[in-house]
C-alpha cells in the first residue's frame, strides 16, 4: 500500500524532528563517568598537537582504544569548539547514520519481496518495514542514551551496522528472484559490487572504531548465518576474500600502521595483548557479570519495544529457515547478529553494558517486521496492551526510584513521567488503532526524554562532574592554578583542569594519600594548589595548622578547595 502525500510528509516531519532531537542539547551536561572526559581529552591533545596518529593522555602514550572516535572529535573540536558539544557530535550523527543503515536494509526487503518466485509463493511487499525499523532503532533506550555520550559504543554500533548493512543489501541483490531459473545472478551488473565493496571498506573502519571486533564479529555473523541456513556462501564472495580483505586491512592501516611504526611492541602489547586478549579472557579491568548479564541489558535497551522484541523472539518457530525470500533471509540473520555478539561476550571474563549495543539494530530490524506483521492481522492487540502496561509501569517505578534517590522535584518527577503515562494509557485502552498508538509511544518517549534532559539531567549530572566546580575556580581568578586530588580520582577533571594536573609514568592522574603530600604538591607549585578531596576527609586539610583553606564548593561527594601554604 503507497502512503499518501499526507502521509508521507508526516513521516519525513517525524524524522526530522527525530534528527534534530539527536543533535540537540549535546552539550547541555557536563562530561561524566570515567569514560567521557577521558576520551575527550586524549582528543583534546590530539587536536592541540595537529596529530591524528599518536593518542595520549596527560603527555603519556595511552593506547587503550583506536582512532575513529578521536578523529571525530576532533572534527567537532575544529567546528565547535573544544567542549561538550564538539565531543559528543560525533556520537550522535553515528547513531543517526546506523539509522540510515537500518533504513536501507528495510528497503531493500519491501522492494525484494515485491519479486515472484518460480518454486514459492514471495511474502507480501513488506510496505514500512523501512520506516518502522529505522523509528525503532531511533527510539530505542540504547540508542538514544548512547548517542549522547562521547564513548565508543556507538561508533563501533555504526561501523558494525554499516558492515552488515552492505554484506546483506549485496546478497538479497545477489539472490533476487526473477525468470524460470529462480535466481537471477547480478554479479556481472558494476553496480551490484558496490554494497560488497562497502563492506570491506567498514570492515577496516570497525576495525578502526573498536580493534579486533571489527573484524571477529562480521565474519563471526555471516559464517553462522550460513551454517544455520545449511547453504554454501556464494563462490563470488569466498573470491571477493582476495581482494576485499587487502581493502579492510589499506582502510584500518590509515591509523594502524604509523602507529605500529611509531611505537612499535609497546603499542602491539599495550593495545592487541593486554586490551584485546586479556580483556576477553580475564577479570583483569575488574568487570565480571554473570552468564545471563546481557539478557537484562538487551530488555533495557529495547525499551519501549521490548514486547515487540519478546514477540519476534517466540514467532521465530513459524519462520521459514531455509525460505528464499528476502524477508525469510532477513529474519535469519537478524536473529544471527543478536545471538553472534551476545553469546561472544557473555563468554568474556570482562563485561560491560555497551558491549552489546550493535545488536540493537537487528533487534530494530526484527521488530520493525513485527510490527508490519501486526497491521496485517487481525490479532497483536494483547501486544499492543501489554507494551501499555510495560510503559505504565516504566513510569510509576521510574519516577519512585528518581524521587527516592536523588534530589529531583515531584513536580519535574511528574512531568517527565506523565508522557509515557498518556502513551501507555493510549495504548491499553485503545488498542485497535494500531498504527496511532505506535506512532504516540516513540513521541511521548522523546517528550519525557527532553524533559528529563532539561530538568532532571543538571541535577543528576552534578555529582558525576567537576565541571561546576573548575568554572567556580576560574570565576575567582584561579583558573591556572595547578590541580591535584587527595583519597580520590576525579575522573572528569582530566578534561576540565587539562594542563594542570599531574600524571604518573603510566598516564593515570596521580592519587595523593593524605594532607603532607598535599603540602608537599603545593611547595612544589610555588605555594598554591588547588585540591579535590572527599567530603568526609576535608578536615585533613581545613584543620592542618600549616596550611590557609578556602572553600571553593562542592558536587555532593567531593570537595574542591584552594590551598595555600602559609
Amino acid at each position: 500500500m503507497r502512503l499518501s502525500k499526507l502521509a508521507r510528509r508526516g513521516w519525513l516531519l517525524l524524522f526530522v524532528g527525530l534528527a534534530a532531537f539527536y543533535l540537540w542539547g549535546l552539550n547541555a551536561l557536563p562530561l561524566v563517568g570515567p569514560d567521557e572526559p577521558l576520551y575527550s581529552e586524549v582528543a583534546r591533545e590530539m587536536f592541540v598537537r595537529r596529530d591524528f596518529v599518536s593518542t595520549t593522555l596527560g603527555g603519556y602514550p595511552w593506547f587503550e582504544k583506536p582512532s575513529l572516535l578521536y578523529w571525530m572529535m576532533m572534527a567537532g573540536y575544529q567546528v565547535f569548539g573544544v567542549g561538550e558539544y564538539g565531543a559528543r557530535i560525533g556520537p550522535a550523527l553515528s547513531g543517526l547514520l546506523s539509522g540510515v543503515f537500518v533504513y536501507w536494509v528495510g528497503r531493500t526487503i519491501e522492494k525484494a519481496g515485491t519479486v515472484p518466485s518460480s518454486t514459492e509463493q514471495a511474502e507480501p511487499a513488506r510496505d514500512g518495514l523501512a520506516r518502522w525499523s529505522a523509528l525503532v532503532w531511533l527510539t530505542s533506550l540504547g540508542a538514544l542514551v548512547f548517542s549522547r555520550g562521547a564513548s565508543f559504543d556507538i561508533v563501533v554500533t555504526m561501523a558494525l551496522t554499516g558492515t552488515l548493512s552492505c554484506f546483506f543489501v549485496w546478497y538479497v541483490r545477489y539472490r533476487t528472484r526473477s525468470g524460470s531459473d529462480g535466481i537471477q545472478d547480478v554479479s556481472s551488473e558494476s553496480r551490484a559490487h558496490l554494497p560488497l565493496i562497502g563492506f570491506y571498506v567498514f570492515v577496516g573502519v570497525s576495525l578502526l572504531a573498536k580493534g579486533l571486533i571489527g573484524i571477529v564479529l562480521p565474519f563471526g555473523i555471516i559464517a553462522v548465518y550460513f551454517l544455520l541456513r545449511r547453504e554454501r556462501p556464494p563462490r563470488i564472495l569466498i573470491k571477493s576474500l582476495l581482494w576485499g580483505i587487502p581493502v579492510a586491512l589499506v582502510v584500518a592501516g590509515l591509523w594502524y600502521g604509523p602507529m605500529i611504526y611509531r611505537h612499535g611492541w609497546k603499542f602491539i602489547d599495550e593495545f592487541f595483548i593486554q586490551h584485546h586478549f586479556a580483556r576477553y579472557l580475564s577479570n583483569k579491568y575488574h568487570h565480571p557479570e554473570p552468564f545471563y548479564f546481557y539478557g537484562p541489558v538487551l530488555v533495557a535497551f529495547s525499551i519501549p519495544w521490548t514486547v515487540f522484541l519478546a514477540a519476534a523472539f517466540i514467532s521465530a518457530r513459524r519462520w521459514r529457515w531455509r525460505g528464499q525470500t528476502a524477508i525469510d533471509r532477513l529474519r535469519v540473520f537478524a536473529l544471527v547478529w543478536i545471538i553472534v555478539p551476545i553469546a561472544f561476550f557473555s563468554l568474556s571474563g570482562s563485561k560491560l553494558t555497551a558491549y552489546i549495543l550493535p545488536v540493537l539494530p537487528a533487534a530494530a530490524l526484527l521488530i520493525g517486521d513485527r510490527l508490519t506483521r501486526l497491521f496485517d492481522e487481525t490479532r497483536g492487540l494483547v501486544l499492543i496492551r501489554l507494551t501499555g502496561l510495560f510503559l505504565i509501569s516504566l513510569a510509576i517505578f521510574g519516577g519512585w526510584h528518581l524521587g527516592r534517590d536523588y534530589p529531583v522535584k515531584a513536580s519535574i518527577v511528574i512531568a517527565a513521567g506523565a508522557p509515557l503515562l498518556v502513551a501507555g494509557l493510549f495504548a491499553l485502552l485503545q488498542p485497535q488503532m494500531r498504527r496511532a498508538v505506535l506512532l504516540v509511544i516513540p513521541i511521548c518517549l522523546l517528550i519525557t526524554s527532553a524533559l528529563a534532559l532539561k530538568c532532571a539531567g543538571p541535577i543528576l549530572g552534578k555529582p558525576e562532574s567537576v565541571r561546576d566546580l573548575l568554572n567556580a575556580a576560574s570565576a575567582r581568578g584561579y583558573g591556572a592554578t595547578p590541580v591535584v586530588q587527595m583519597h580520590t580520582l576525579e575522573r572528569t577533571a582530566e578534561f576540565y583542569a587539562a594542563g594542570r594536573m599531574s600524571y604518573g609514568s603510566r598516564g593515570e592522574p596521580i592519587k595523593l594519600e593524605g594532607g603532607a603530600q598535599v603540602i608537599d604538591a603545593a611547595r612544589r607549585n610555588g605555594g598554591v594548589v588547588l585540591c579535590f578531596v572527599p567530603l568526609e576527609y576535608m578536615p585533613q586539610l581545613t584543620e592542618s595548622p600549616n596550611i590557609e583553606t578556602e572553600m571553593i564548593g562542592d558536587n555532593t561527594r567531593a570537595a574542591l578547595l584552594l590551598i595555600r601554604l602559609k
